[in-house]
């Protein structure tokens, strides 16, 4: 209990210095310290993320992290579910304090939001069936190919980059395209490797062709008035990689499938 108290001490310490600037104009902080409440959004199913599990309860890399912020802060978790493109409109509408997803700063999104440093880099890949052809992501960049990825998010984007002969079909979130992609209703899809493992875990003809598209950082994102939350976030993610506790999370929700047999 110490420890967690004088982590979250150094946490609002060093945010309150690095903000002290803007302070007077941004009270983020203040307002989840005094309703006692952190307030943030997440996507619905995007596993191993975020996403309700085989008990029903939510669960994941970014509900372990925020749980964590909660818990140094002392005050109540509140989370709220969103489809990955009503994410941001709920944050500018003020709905949450904080997104967290597995979310790019691409520079169209930093241009109206507030991103902290990143939590972790993702790996883009590609995927498809057993029963198709297709050795390594290169090639499903033909014509007449269907390419799924999640409507708004950087996986469209990088289909269109790297494979422009390809069509892009998009879905509302990634189960969905892995479904589709079971069913055989596209022929490949792009995602990262977390969710890929993911979703091999829950179809059993999926196939992870070789090879890496890009690597992205993943990071949380706020409103961009509340830079005092920025700068806090910033910092936590500086201490819980300082003492290994980021290391730890991303080991077993990330990098590895052992999260599958308990979730």
């Amino acid at each position: 209990m110490k420890a967690i108290i004088k982590r979250a001490a150094a946490a609002i310490g060093l945010a309150t210095l690095f903000a002290a600037p803007v302070a007077a104009q941004d009270n983020s902080m203040e307002d989840i310290l005094q309703r006692g409440e952190l307030r943030v959004g997440v996507q619905t199913q995007g596993a191993p993320v975020s996403f309700i599990d085989k008990n029903g309860e939510r669960t994941g890399l970014a509900i372990d992290i925020v749980k964590m912020m909660a818990e140094d802060l002392g005050v109540k978790l509140v989370l709220q579910d969103y489809d990955w493109k009503g994410l941001i409109p709920a944050l500018e509408a003020g709905k949450f304090d904080l997104i967290a997803a597995d979310m790019t700063p691409t520079p169209e999104r930093t241009a109206k939001l507030l991103f902290s440093r990143p939590f972790f880099y993702q790996q883009t890949v590609a995927y498809t069936t057993n029963d198709k052809p297709h050795a390594k992501w290169e090639d499903l960049n033909q014509a007449g190919l269907n390419i799924g990825a999640v409507q708004g998010g950087t996986y469209v984007t990088a289909v269109k980059e790297f494979l422009p002969n390809a069509t892009v079909k998009e879905f509302a979130s990634g189960p969905a395209v892995a479904q589709a992609m079971s069913a055989g209703r596209i022929d490949g899809a792009v995602s990262d490797l977390g969710n890929v493992r993911g979703y091999q875990g829950q179809f059993d003809n999926l196939k992870l062709l070789e090879g890496i598209i890009s690597e992205e950082p993943l990071a949380f994102a706020t409103r961009r008035e509340n830079v005092h939350l920025k700068f806090w976030m910033d910092n936590y993610v500086e201490l819980i990689t300082a003492n290994k506790e980021l290391n730890g999370l991303l080991d077993y929700w990330w990098n590895s499938t052992a999260w599958q047999a308990d979730h």
